[in-house]
């Protein structure tokens, strides 16, 4: 059928070309988004549990130990007896040993014969009982030169010794120093009277006066503090032991007017 056109009108309109719709865009399938694997919950490290502090134990109370019977002692076992030890036959004495034996003899007695003699005396003498005999004398024996009891005893006896001489009596110190130190001895305290030496102290031993003593827990051999008085005949008239040094000069005094 043909087409009018309607006067007036311009040059027709091309009728607007119908867009052609584009082609429905097929709805996009949302894609689904793969599926996450759902994260395993990351399983927390497991925290060891840690295990409970267990209190400390009360130590048991030990009991208290009930005494036990002592276990019979186990037997040694026997030891054989050791072979004796030969000792060395014992060294014969020293001189010096036998120097220390106690004397024998016990001197003699009141009454006695006065055993005979013979030594070297202060001031260059000799002393003997051949040379005294038919006159009395006094013999006393003191243990060392010098020393604090035998010069009390020494200056007691030349104090006295006037008064002693006026009796006929002569008097010897004896001593078991050598001649030197009783020099000197004598010289120091102006002694007048003879002090002999017996340096092998055997005039002591024959009148019993080199003696055991002790001291400070030591034993030794000296010569005791003792005195004789010998009468004109030799005998021995008066024994004094163990004399105390400051009574001594008075004593012989006394025992001297008496002969």
């Amino acid at each position: 059928m043909a087409t009018t056109t309607k006067p007036g009108a311009g040059a027709a309109k091309k009728p607007a070309a119908k867009k052609t719709a584009a082609p429905a865009k097929k709805a996009a399938v949302p894609k689904a988004a793969p599926a996450k694997k759902a994260a395993a919950p990351k399983a927390a490290p497991a925290k060891k549990t840690a295990a409970p502090k267990a209190a400390p134990a009360n130590k048991p109370a030990a009991p208290k130990a009930v005494p036990k019977t002592p276990a019979a002692p186990k037997a040694a076992a026997a030891k054989k007896p050791a072979a004796p030890k030969t000792q060395p036959a014992p060294a014969p004495a020293t001189p010096k040993e036998t120097a220390m034996a106690p004397a024998p003899a016990a001197g003699p007695a009141e009454g006695d014969i006065a055993p005979a003699f013979t030594l070297k005396a202060s001031g260059s003498r000799t002393i003997s009982s051949e040379g005294l005999h038919g006159q009395p004398y006094l013999l006393y024996f003191y243990p060392k030169a010098d020393t604090p009891g035998c010069t009390k005893q020494a200056c007691g006896i030349q104090e006295a010794l006037p008064a002693l001489g006026k009796t006929g009596l002569t008097v010897i110190g004896v001593s078991p120093d050598p001649m030197p130190p009783i020099e000197k001895f004598a010289k120091k305290y102006g002694l007048d009277f003879p002090l002999a030496s017996d340096a092998d102290h055997k005039v002591a031993e024959a009148y019993g006066t080199w003696v055991e003593k002790s001291m400070y827990g030591r034993s030794y051999m000296g010569m005791e503090r003792s005195s004789f008085l010998i009468g004109a005949d030799g005998r021995v008239v008066k024994i004094w032991r163990k004399v105390k040094p400051e009574e001594h000069a008075v004593a012989v005094l006394e025992a001297a007017k008496a002969l």
